[in-house]
This record gives structure tokens, sequence and C-alpha cells, in this order.
């Protein structure tokens, strides 16, 4: 199956950005992952929140191509505690983990609940 867009939330240079719930993290996700597209690495930030009853695990990706040369250092696999637990993963590097076109993906542990929010850094002025 296809893996899931999730759209990119902006943070407001020199003002705030207000809360957003995120993306809900269900079967769906939980099966065919999740893909960001036309993504900035270095700009992307990952909010997960873990409902789950255990710390589950979320995965970004090693890319593709001959634009990730330091792929071969892997996916990175951060654990989520449980209940509530939250983490912020990011940013990243795009030549381990941008896949080719452009895109970053993310993966989920089997039985992961909760949300993700995919924040966009803005640019130094």
């Amino acid at each position: 199956m296809a893996r899931t867009a999730v759209s990119y939330t902006a943070l407001t240079p020199n003002g705030h950005t207000t809360d957003v719930a995120g993306t809900t993290i269900d079967a769906t996700l939980v099966t065919n992952g999740v893909v960001i597209n036309d993504v900035d690495p270095e700009r992307t930030v990952l909010r997960v929140a873990n409902t789950a009853t255990g710390a589950k695990n979320v995965i970004v990706r090693t890319g593709s191509g001959t634009q990730s040369w330091m792929a071969g250092q892997g996916d990175l696999t951060v654990s989520v505690g449980a209940n509530t637990g939250k983490e912020f993963v990011g940013p990243f590097t795009s030549a381990r983990f941008q896949q080719k076109g452009s895109k970053l993906y993310v993966d989920f542990e089997t039985g992961f609940t909760g949300t993700l929010t995919v924040f966009k850094l803005p640019r130094a002025y």
C-alpha cells in the first residue's frame, strides 16, 4: 500500500505558532508508513506522541539514490515512552535520509498509537 502523505506545520519566525493536534497514528500509518513530500530535511522536525501502554519506536528511514551518500549509517530509530510520551526527532541530514524525489519516509513499530506532527523550521532572517 502507498504511504500516507503528511503535511508540514510551519513554525512562524519572530512570532508564534498555535499548537496543532497532529496526524493520528492508526493501523494504516503503522502498516503503510508516512511520506513527507517536498521535504527539506535540515528544516524538518517531527513531534511524535505515544499513547500506547508500552514504549514504541518511530523509525526515520535511510535515503536511497546518489544524493544519500551517508545512507550507510542506517535508519534512525527513536524510542517514544509509554502513555503520552513525546519525542522531538530531527532535524535531519539530507545526505542520509532524503529519498529520491525529495521525500522523507517515517515508519512506526507495530502497536504504536498517538500522533505525529511535522514541523518546518523557518529560515533565519
